[in-house]
């Protein structure tokens, strides 16, 4: 896939630390407040801008995701003293946890040993065999884009669905590798078996983007939950997530947004309400839990059928789909080129 010279990461990624070293020594020097947030309010401005350089969509997705939605919300954290980010980090420390979609382990030093694994808890783990595999699943799905003319809808839905979540694991798990490869300190787990999923609370909340749900928490849930209680705090945390989807497809598409993807995770909203309204009294009824494996099937179901009507239809409506599908094809292609070089 050839990329004009505006779409050149190094000249981007240059931009991105530049940017985030200001945020760091900004913070270094001028305390959590209005002043703080103040003066990082052209970092936020900058993140939310820059992926709209690159003329591949996947691209400006990408970016998106991890500068105009995480970038920003852990800026805006850091004006307030809250976040990941903390101007005591290393500066490229701080510089690859600004922009990448990471959680770094800190320990402290002199701590000993097994107390440090302790501390550390759950580090991203993604061994060789797990990458193979995903690189393989997605090469496979697409090969069969070539005949996707002549697929049902649906299976192309299933097809596009596993696509993102191999594709996510694959980037994210290039990200923590990179860091560990630069800084030799472990990453916080990103995912953890989404397809195993048993609730909507354990595939949000433990399984699926571990550090969306991070940030969502201390930006949204936190707050709301300590003002207006948990009900309201899960409700507002997946408004604000469909409205940050809402953003990333308008950089992938350059189209006004449909209100789908705010209506996806308002439902999925409402309905973690109630699972957390019904569990308790399904339980004192007496009534024995489904399941795992039932449990399983059904949230499977479920995502798929909200997904199907709310997730998929700005994506291959109106044409995108064959963009998309080039742009996959593109990737992969180069994938292969670089490997084989």
């Amino acid at each position: 896939m050839e990329l004009r010279l505006r779409d050149s990461i190094l000249l981007v990624s240059l931009a991105v630390s530049t940017a985030a070293l200001y945020a760091r020594a900004v913070s270094s020097r001028v305390r959590p407040g209005p002043t703080r947030l103040a003066m990082l309010l052209p970092v936020t401005i900058f993140f939310a801008a820059i992926p709209l350089v690159f003329s591949s969509a996947v691209l400006r997705c990408a970016a998106a995701l991890f500068l105009s939605w995480l970038g920003t919300f852990k800026v805006v954290l850091l004006a307030v003293g809250h976040g990941p980010l903390d101007p005591t980090l290393p500066s490229l420390q701080f510089v690859l946890t600004t922009a990448l979609p990471i959680e770094l382990v800190i320990i402290p030093s002199g701590v000993h040993p097994d107390k440090a694994r302790s501390m550390a808890g759950p580090v991203s783990t993604s061994s060789l065999a797990s990458f193979t595999f995903k690189v393989a699943v997605i090469a496979a799905i697409t090969r069969l884009y070539k005949y996707f003319h002549e697929m049902h809808l649906y299976v192309r839905l299933v097809l596009y669905g596993v696509h993102v979540w191999c594709s996510m694991e694959l980037l994210f798990a290039g990200a923590a590798a990179a860091c560990r490869g630069v800084l030799g300190v472990e990453v916080k787990p990103q995912f953890d078996k989404p397809y195993v999923a048993t609730s909507l609370q354990d595939f949000w909340g433990r399984r699926w983007n571990l550090p969306v749900s991070a940030i969502l928490r201390a930006s949204v849930y936190d707050p709301v939950r300590a003002r207006a209680g948990k009900e309201a705090g899960v409700v507002a945390t997946f408004v604000v997530s469909g409205l940050m989807h809402e953003a990333l497809v308008y950089y992938f598409t350059l189209e006004p947004p449909t209100g789908e993807m705010v209506a996806f995770f308002l439902l999925h909203g409402v309905c973690r309400v109630a699972e957390d309204w019904c569990a308790p009294r399904w339980t004192a009824r007496g009534w024995p839990a489904p399941p795992r494996h039932v449990a399983r099937v059904l949230v499977l179901l479920f995502f798929m059928a909200t997904s199907f009507s709310l997730i998929f239809p700005p994506v291959y409506r109106e044409g995108r789909e064959e963009m998309l599908l080039k742009e996959s094809a593109d990737a992969l292609e180069a994938f292969f080129a670089g490997v084989v070089v």
